[in-house]
């Protein structure tokens, strides 16, 4: 059975999870021996040394106070001194750090000492032999044992779990927009527009929001498009076609030159849609840049347009010529068909920066709601969609088209002293 992979979240918990682990155990060690032990033995040091200087202290204090010297170690200290049999025989109970303890007691004692216990009891006692007397020092383990640092453990603990927390939290932020982007493609891929992604968060998520954005509407557009040309064709091929169809059939009983000339002309009609609509496919994909003079190529498009050009300096730009060139010829070829018949410009602006392609005509103009419409791929403001009127309605799409795709501006404006003025904005 093929095991599925986890998530992101799920690969990331569990990565941050063994890593809190890791230095929990770690800090957990450092904690213990530069802490916990050094304490366990300066204090198991200081037991032994009160022990042995109890036990010296009793015997040089005369018999009649000694009574009330071992009252006082039992309330100040919980220490039992006796020369009695308390009856240890039993190994002492076990506690925290107890080899600390007996370690620091062989030392000041020269002997060896193995603490021992009465069953039954929580007291700890041990033998020392001083001044001709064999003394029993006893102890109450869970006053002197040293029990490890819970603050210290536990600011470890907490301060990891937190940090696992936190860290968890912010895992969720950045994987919650990846899933819901990831859904978001499927949606795309789909056929669908998804709603937008917010585009908050880290600067990069942030960004790669809006880019998906920018990309599914550009994805949509696309299909948008490919099913206006779909339509477009079926509809601009269909007249044409029947009148071949027709004119063909006619042919048949009366051959005419008059009738084989326009069916001539309805197959040119066809070829040129043709023409248009692979011309607009051809548009998705981005021309490989090359270094060349603006000035030179609009002085040639000038020149074979039949327009008046003044003249430009050099102006290098690194850019697709083949696209620049077919963007010009559209917007040139568009200001003469709406032109009303009158002069149209051709100029250059040329700076450090940008480079700006500007055509100017002197007709009617485009009404303000219209300028961005007009981009769209068959749409027409002369809506006989004759060719002698007005094309097939792709120049102004396929300008766009271009322009977007080689990371270039065009808009559309009216001017004030009447016409139209559309501009190429290319970065240098």
């Amino acid at each position: 059975m093929k095991r599925l992979p986890r998530s992101l979240f799920a690969r990331t918990a569990l990565t941050l999870a063994l890593a809190f682990v890791v230095f929990q155990a770690a800090a957990f060690w450092v904690v213990t021996r530069t802490l916990i032990i050094p304490v366990a033995e300066r204090s198991a040091d200081d037991l032994a040394g009160l022990i042995v200087l109890s036990a010296q202290t009793w015997v040089e204090l005369p018999p009649e106070t000694r009574a009330a010297f071992e009252r006082e170690l039992a309330r100040r200290h919980g220490l039992r001194l006796t020369t009695l049999d308390v009856g240890a025989t039993a190994d002492a109970p076990r506690f925290a750090f107890r080899e600390q303890i007996e370690a620091a007691l062989s030392r000041r004692t020269g002997n060896e000492v193995v603490l021992s216990g009465v069953p039954g009891k929580a007291a700890a006692w041990l033998d020392i032999p001083v001044g001709g007397h064999d003394l029993r020092a006893g102890f109450f383990p869970d006053r002197y044992a040293v029990k490890p640092p819970l603050a210290a453990i536990a600011v470890v603990v907490l301060g990891a779990l937190l940090s696992l927390l936190t860290a968890l939290f912010l895992v969720r932020r950045i994987t919650v927009p990846l899933a819901r982007a990831s859904q978001a493609a499927s949606q795309v891929g789909a056929g669908e527009l998804p709603d937008p992604l917010p585009e908050t968060g880290p600067a990069e998520l942030a960004e790669l929001a809006r880019r998906f954005n920018i990309m599914a509407t550009e994805v949509r557009d696309l299909l948008d498009n490919r099913t206006t040309l779909l339509a477009g064709i079926s509809h601009d091929l269909r007249t044409p076609m029947t009148r071949l169809q027709l004119n063909l059939e006619m042919l048949r009983n009366a051959p005419d030159a008059a009738r084989i000339d326009r069916a001539v002309a309805d197959l040119a009609d066809m070829n040129k849609l043709i023409a248009g609509y692979l011309e607009l496919a051809r548009t998705t994909r981005p021309e490989q840049k090359v270094r060349f003079d603006l000035a030179a190529l609009l002085e040639e498009l000038a020149v074979q347009a039949g327009l008046p050009w003044a003249g430009a300096a050099s102006c290098e730009i690194e850019a697709g010529r083949l696209a620049v060139r077919q963007i010009v010829v559209n917007l040139i070829q568009n200001a003469q068909r709406y032109g009303g018949g009158l002069p149209v410009e051709l100029a250059l602006e040329c700076s450090d920066n940008m480079a700006r392609v500007i055509v100017r005509d002197a007709g009617a103009g485009i009404p303000d709601d219209q300028l961005e419409k007009v981009f769209r791929p068959f749409y027409r403001l002369e809506a006989s969609r004759a060719q002698a009127t007005g094309g097939t309605g792709l120049g102004l799409a396929i300008v766009r088209q271009l322009a977007q795709t080689n990371g270039w501006a065009v808009r559309l404006g009216n001017r004030a002293t009447g016409g139209l003025e559309a501009v190429l904005e290319i970065p240098r």
